[in-house]
């Protein structure tokens, strides 16, 4: 859809971001953890992106490195979520875009792989798979499930691993 444009964050765009996260989950732990983000060492703008309709922010998502330990060393790899899209404009083709933009994103940083947590049917659309094909563990309690995977690099999750997610995303997951 040519109408939408996905592009990083800046700072203008922060409480737009908040809207829009506060509208599509109703509710603050998806806001209150993409804010805690920007405040880790490990934030990088560009791994925030939002989506633009029309000239009005509509949608984010946001990509945050994350640590899966291996028995030959850590590996890092990212961690595709929140993602968020106003109720009013879904079913646009946003969430998608978003995705798509985010994977591009994820390559050019030249991660080998991403990890989402949340509808398994949703992200398989786009090409992900179930985590459990590569015996994944977490830091967190997270039903395996809900957890879909890519390697954009092959070989990436193989032999498994426990991944390390933010301590605030279990606040996300069980609010």
């Amino acid at each position: 859809m040519t109408d939408i444009q996905v592009r990083s964050e800046t700072n203008d765009d922060i409480r737009a971001i908040d809207v829009v996260n506060l509208s599509a989950f109703q509710g603050e732990a998806e806001a209150r953890f993409v804010t805690n983000m920007r405040k880790s060492a490990d934030f990088k703008p560009e791994t925030s992106l939002v989506a633009e309709f029309n000239g009005r922010i509509v949608g984010h998502v946001l990509l945050t490195r994350v640590t899966m330990r291996k028995d030959s060393g850590d590996v890092s790899i990212l961690l595709l979520g929140p993602m968020s899209v106003v109720p009013s404009q879904s079913h646009r083709g946003i969430g998608t875009e978003l995705i798509k933009a985010a994977l591009d994103k994820a390559k050019a940083l030249h991660f080998g792989a991403v990890i989402v947590i949340g509808h398994p049917d949703y992200y398989k659309r786009a090409g992900f798979e179930a985590a459990s094909k590569w015996n994944l563990r977490y830091s967190i309690n997270v039903l395996d499930d809900a957890v879909t995977g890519m390697e954009l690099i092959k070989g990436t999750l193989e032999g498994g691993g426990e991944v390390i997610l933010p301590p605030d995303f279990a606040s996300v997951i069980y609010g």
